[in-house]
């Protein structure tokens, strides 16, 4: 296995969430551009921020995505027309971080994978990918920073 996967808790969170059926995945920064307009600059967001992108259809699709996107934000918010706000429970999950472009991206999918069939562990939820650093921060796709993530349970 190439990409070093962990065990770890994600924290209970409060979230800013945009969910849509987008044209494919390549397509998921329209949903963190309407986010952006429809929230502007209102937003205090929390340290870590933990920008996701959950990945909800059960296999890989090539059109018609169901994501949905979520940032931890500080305060109380009212939702708006698409935004919504919602507290997120803490779950376990199997992850990888890795560095570089998007293109590596299935290959991790199939590390975490393998990790979680080898170790005795069922999916618990919909995969999802941090965006430590993302395109939005570093124009360089060889400084994008990505945890792909899959909620898991104990078989």
């Amino acid at each position: 296995m190439k990409y070093d996967v962990t065990l770890k808790t994600m924290p209970q969170r409060y979230v800013a969430s945009l969910r849509r059926i987008i044209p494919a995945y390549q397509d998921e920064g329209m949903l963190w551009n309407q986010m952006s307009d429809e929230l502007g600059c209102a937003l205090q967001m929390a340290n870590p921020s933990y920008p996701i992108a959950v990945f909800h259809d059960d296999d890989f699709k090539n059109s018609d995505v169901d994501v949905e996107i979520q940032i931890t934000v500080q305060e109380q918010h009212n939702n708006t027309e698409n935004v919504i706000f919602k507290t997120v429970e803490p779950f376990e999950i199997a992850s990888a971080v890795y560095k570089g472009s998007y293109e590596q991206i299935n290959e991790v999918n199939e590390s975490v994978a393998a990790w979680v069939s080898d170790n005795g562990y069922d999916y618990n939820g919909p995969m999802f990918n941090i965006y430590h650093v993302s395109p939005g921060h570093d124009p360089n796709p060889e400084n994008w920073v990505t945890e792909v993530c899959y909620p898991i349970k104990k078989k």
